[in-house]
Parts: structure tokens; sequence; C-alpha cells
């Protein structure tokens, strides 16, 4: 599995993005699709993710820090994921990334196929 991120860029406060993860394939071993950040000097963290094919399929969860402003949602015949950003703010800033889960986690180890991550900056 590949995974391609991209539409990261810059923004002032209270703008919006939207971010894309398109996979080469999701097979049915894919539990989730997470998106992960990383802010300059800080370490990786969870975004949020999306459930991929079980009797939870669909199910969306978030880090407190985004509830209510960023939305993951995708296309299942354009194996891509998206995560819309609205109300964004400077402490948004960093590279985001997507990658793969195949059990149940929102820890950063779980996940692999990680893609090239994309900017987002966050000007305010």
């Amino acid at each position: 599995v590949q995974l391609q991120a991209s539409g990261g860029g810059l923004v002032q406060a209270g703008g919006s993005l939207r971010l894309s993860c398109a996979a080469s394939e999701l097979p049915l071993s894919i539990y989730a699709l997470g998106w992960f950040r990383q802010a300059p000097g800080r370490e990786r963290e969870f975004v949020a993710r999306i459930i991929w094919g079980s009797m939870n399929d669909g199910l969306t969860t978030y880090a407190d820090s985004v509830l209510g402003r960023f939305t993951v949602s995708r296309d299942n015949v354009k194996n891509t994921v998206y995560l819309q950003m609205d109300n964004l703010k400077p402490e948004d800033t960093a590279v985001y990334f997507c990658a793969t889960a195949q059990y149940n986690t929102l820890q950063i180890r779980g996940y692999n196929n990680w893609g090239q991550g994309t900017q987002v900056t966050v000007s305010s």
C-alpha cells in the first residue's frame, strides 16, 4: 500500500483547507486510515482516523484539539481519504501525514505505510 498526502498550503487563521490521502489500494487487511501531524520540534501526534471495512466501517475518531473543526471522510471509489480542516489556528501548523493500521489503535506505532507529508501553515 502506498499513500500520498496532498492539499497543504498557507492559510490565514480561521480559514480552511482540505487534505487528500490517495491510496494505491486498500486491501481488506486495512482496519483504519489515520491522519497525524508533526510540528517543528514536537513529536508526531494523532489527528483523526476513519475505520475501513469492519463492523465499525466509517466510524471516525478525532483528537480533542481538532474535534468540531476537522472532518475526515472518504471516497471508496477513488481509495482516497480526506481531512477537511475548518477554523484553522496557528497551532495547527505542521506537516500532516496519513498512514494505515491493521487493528484498532490510535497509537502511532500501530500505523504503517506512511506517505510523504504535506505542509500546512496557518498564519495569525
